[in-house]
């Protein structure tokens, strides 16, 4: 009985691991596949101007994200405020100044509190531009006391640039966690939206939580907030594509390894696919969205329309050459397919057909892509990579 048992959970642990490795990773098996027309409405208009997409086409196409992905992101709240409870004009030996600011939310009563840690360099005299990042990975990984100097977060060199950083840990808005996410905005302001099928999720939460700090930037003259870089990584780097594409104070939305659901393409049958990840990972979104898994061909939007909703405004991808669950090259495609919708304001971006080789940026205007060598991660190559975007972008304004 002993021996029948443990022959029985080998079997199990063998089948687990061809079910959790069953995905495809090679290139000719991908096979053919049709996107959703980006510039046809739903009732078979062509899309040829600026202007009929942002009255037409763009809000057909944000309000499909809503219902079937990422869920409403509720804007309506009673009141916010502001209170910076700590602040240190001498950080990083004064090379930079560094805020604490707690930023409370009411809504029906009930109130969420923020905490948004940012640094500005004390070297810069006018309002800096601002990178937030959508942090998943914990507070340590931006300790503002800089005993833990975290490449995810490296402060040191963005602020050495010019830039300011900033971040907030998501488990202010929404843990990330299977059980714990409505431990938040979501049953504490919200709480409606976790009856409905196209409610908001964690991804989702993430996302309002960093419109909440453009909020407070918008009153904070040390930061100038119509230069702020929304980065994620990951799961962060879906919100942040989200984020972007929903709010137009976003100048740069930044998407760092964001994969399936982020800026790869879903219907490439490579890497993680929409059942895999509304499996493991059901609460970043919407109930609607489990229904097209195994079934992305009927799921009415794909994600290069996701990119385009920046559009006019700048974007940029960044893949790693190992990180083959993330799909790299579907999010180089992600981004070259949304490149029809940057041309009807007369941006002309060019994406070769090709993907650019390891290590190989691609700075266009408006949008760009670099694929660098190692694992899924976010790097001081990645932010290197970002600050050099930045500066070619807003010099070009």
């Amino acid at each position: 009985m002993k021996k029948q048992k443990i022959i029985s959970l080998i079997l199990i642990f063998f089948f687990s691991l061809q079910m959790g490795y069953a995905q495809n990773y090679d290139e000719s098996k991908v096979g053919e596949y049709q996107l959703p027309e980006l510039l046809v409405t739903e009732s078979g208009q062509t899309i040829s101007t600026s202007e009929h997409w942002e009255t037409l086409r763009r809000p057909e196409i944000l309000k499909l994200f809503e219902n079937h992905v990422y869920g409403q992101v509720p804007k309506d709240f009673d009141d916010i405020k502001f209170k910076i409870t700590k602040q240190d004009k001498k950080a990083m030996d004064g090379k930079a100044t560094l805020k604490e600011v707690a930023i409370s939310v009411t809504r029906n009563n009930k109130s969420v509190t923020i905490n948004l840690l940012m640094f500005t360099p004390n070297k810069v005299k006018k309002p800096v531009p601002m990178f937030l990042v959508i942090n998943h990975r914990g507070l340590k990984t931006m300790d503002v006391t800089r005993q833990n100097k975290d490449g995810f977060w490296p402060a040191e060199k963005v602020i050495e640039a010019g830039y300011g950083i900033s971040g907030f840990d998501v488990i202010d808005v929404s843990p990330d966690d299977k059980v714990k996410f409505t431990e938040g905005i979501l049953n504490q302001l919200y709480p409606e939206q976790l009856k409905m099928d196209n409610g908001m999720r964690g991804l989702g939460a993430w996302a309002w939580g960093a419109a909440r700090a453009i909020d407070y930037f918008e009153k904070d003259k040390s930061v100038d907030a119509t230069k702020i870089i929304s980065v994620g990584h990951s799961r962060g780097g879906k919100s942040s594509l989200w984020f972007g594409a929903q709010d137009e104070r976003v100048a740069i939305t930044i998407s760092n390894e964001s994969g399936n659901s982020g800026a790869s393409l879903s219907r490439r049958n490579f890497g993680e696919t929409v059942d895999r990840i509304t499996t493991n990972f059901p609460y970043w979104f919407c109930p609607n969205y489990r229904q097209y898994a195994n079934n992305e061909d009927n799921l009415p939007v794909d994600q290069h329309m996701l990119i385009a909703l920046i559009a006019p405004r700048a974007v940029y991808v960044a893949s790693a050459a190992e990180d083959l669950w993330a799909d790299p090259k579907g999010q180089y495609l992600g981004l070259k397919e949304a490149q029809p919708v940057f041309k009807l304001y007369g941006i002309e971006t060019d994406l070769h057909e090709e993907m650019p080789i390891v290590n190989e940026q691609v700075i266009l205007k408006h949008m760009g892509f670099h694929n660098r060598e190692g694992k899924h991660n976010m790097t001081p190559y990645d932010w290197q990579q970002f600050i050099k975007f930045a500066d070619a972008y807003f010099k070009k304004q």
